[in-house]
């Protein structure tokens, strides 16, 4: 009850932030109200859409390696008191950190989980976090650990949570843009140019979340398309940094554990080895390509 709470307040408290700080900027910015007497003014209307698509994309962005820590209870590694297995871990970071060119170590920590998983999250190469549970600790080897430790780190070298926002945010700007155009376009069917812009409220509202819906459906395709590259090219960059047997060791390794282990009890947030087994048609809207063809790719890379 007490995670589930606090999950709850944890998600009110950020939306409040951003939609603060979304309300200050289009003060601040004096964006003026897009729809007018006689019609639409486009140029306030891209500039609102902008405003909440990429706001609340980079708001999230910043507090992501925060609200890791807080939400998965990620237990943030000490250099200092490091012992045994954490110790070892923290080696394993700063050295593929090192062969990455990172200029800052990346916050390293652990959090209780008997899934095997890792994420790395952050806003930036310097403010980034890796982590992994707990069951990967106890299932994995050192050499696969290495090679998932490699994948994570690549992500981070690559700069894909920077990118995968600024996708997102541009996404977002673009669905609320059109859809409402074309939510006010329907609404103005069979009107004459002199009469009222908007007179019907109420559907122009309904039309707008129908097309919003539409819109976010096509853009998650998008998105999902982008992220299954960037998994490619971040096991590109694992084998490179761990080594190419250790990259593929790993997966197949992830392959027997997902085997025996029922995925969808795998928890969905910040997972960044996640297998996908969707079929058919919802294939297009995985984040992750399948194991299968992850292993085969690293495989026969030249």
């Amino acid at each position: 009850m007490k995670s589930v709470a606090k999950r709850i307040f944890l998600f009110l408290a950020v939306n409040f932030l951003v939609i603060l700080t979304i309300s200050i900027i289009l003060n601040l910015l004096n964006i003026r109200p897009y729809l007018r007497a006689n019609g639409l003014d486009y140029g306030s209307l891209l500039a609102f859409c902008l405003v909440w698509g990429m706001a609340g994309a980079f708001i999230s962005l910043a507090l992501s390696r925060q609200m890791a820590k807080w939400l998965m209870g990620v237990h943030v590694i000490d250099p200092q008191t490091a012992r045994g297995s954490e110790q070892q871990l923290l080696h394993l970071v700063e050295n593929l950190a090192k062969r990455a060119g990172l200029s800052k170590m990346p916050e390293v920590g652990i959090y209780e989980s008997p899934e095997v998983n890792a994420f790395a999250t952050g806003p930036s190469q310097s403010r980034s976090l890796v982590a992994v549970s707990s069951g990967l600790l106890r299932r994995f080897n050192t050499q696969d650990l290495e090679g998932v430790l490699g994948h994570e780190i690549a992500h981070i070298a690559n700069g894909d949570m920077v990118t995968m926002t600024l996708l997102q945010g541009v996404i977002n700007a673009f669905v609320m843009f059109f859809a409402r155009v074309l939510a006010f376009a329907v609404t103005r069917m069979g009107k004459k140019s002199d009469e009222a812009a908007l007179t019907s409220p109420f559907l122009y509202t309904v039309l707008v979340v129908v097309f919003e819906i539409i819109f976010m459906i096509l853009g998650s395709i998008v998105i999902a398309t982008y992220s299954r590259f960037r998994e490619f090219r971040a096991d590109s960059g694992g084998a490179r940094l761990a080594g190419r047997d250790k990259m593929i060791n790993a997966l197949k390794a992830l392959k027997q554990t997902v085997e025996i282990h029922d995925p969808k009890a795998e928890q969905p947030a910040f997972q960044a080895f996640k297998i996908s087994s969707k079929q058919g048609f919802l294939r297009f809207f995985a984040s992750h390509p399948p194991l299968d063809e992850r292993i085969h790719r690293l495989e026969h890379e030249g």
